[in-house]
């Protein structure tokens, strides 16, 4: 009789922490629900029009660079996409992020910021040559954009 009491016991306990897990897991799913789709919403809000510029010798090959290596999480002219940010964006400027923090980024990768899109990684494959145009190519259409160099208080 006592082996069964125990048994009970044991088989309400399990019940009761099933439960308890089901309870969590269907709580965690309502959660992802109702944030997931500010976050992708959020994401979209942050991509900008773009007016191209006409583009120097240089910016034309950094172009050329950006649309194989940057332009699938940054979009085409550097507008944004749910991936990444835009780059013709004033957060940007030369003054808040200059042309080191853009080495710095695809030479060690960027930790998230500024947006919600997550840690960049290194870009190792991208030669710093080839960086220094592409900075050419974001500086160009920045410009073309009313992008100026703004100094950074902090």
């Amino acid at each position: 009789m006592k082996k069964r009491s125990q048994a009970r016991v044991q088989k309400k306990r399990k019940q009761a922490l099933m439960l308890i897990v089901m309870g969590a897991i269907a709580l965690g799913a309502i959660a992802a629900a109702a944030i997931l789709p500010n976050i992708m919403q959020e994401s979209q809000a942050f991509t900008v029009d773009v007016v191209a510029a006409q583009l120097s010798e240089e910016g034309q090959a950094g172009a050329a660079l950006f649309k194989m290596n940057c332009q699938v999480c940054h979009g085409p002219n550097a507008a944004g996409t749910k991936l990444g940010p835009p780059l013709i964006h004033d957060i940007y400027n030369p003054g808040h992020h200059s042309d080191q923090a853009f080495y710095l980024a695809a030479a060690t990768g960027v930790r998230q910021h500024h947006w919600p899109y997550g840690d960049m990684p290194a870009q190792p494959q991208v030669a710093r040559e080839d960086v220094s145009k592409i900075i050419r190519y974001i500086r160009e259409m920045q410009e073309a954009n009313g992008i100026a160099y703004k100094a950074h208080g902090m």
